[in-house]
């Protein structure tokens, strides 16, 4: 299961883990993200948001 921020759409992304000789190993890079209650129009919304989207001050949380 996917999770992609419902603010700024950062998903997980794709690349290398590297090791001493070299050698290169898929691995995954995953957003730290919460589910959260957030004011959209006057209302409160259940959203996807990364930390720095919350951390940036870009939503609103509901109480």
């Amino acid at each position: 299961m996917s999770k992609t921020c419902d603010i700024c759409g950062k998903s997980t992304t794709f690349g290398n883990k590297v090791t001493f000789s070299h050698r290169r190993l898929n691995r995954k890079f995953a957003p730290n993200i919460h589910k959260i209650k957030v004011l959209v129009d006057g209302t409160s919304k259940r959203l996807n948001v990364c930390s720095k989207c919350l951390k940036s001050g870009k939503v609103q949380r509901a109480n």
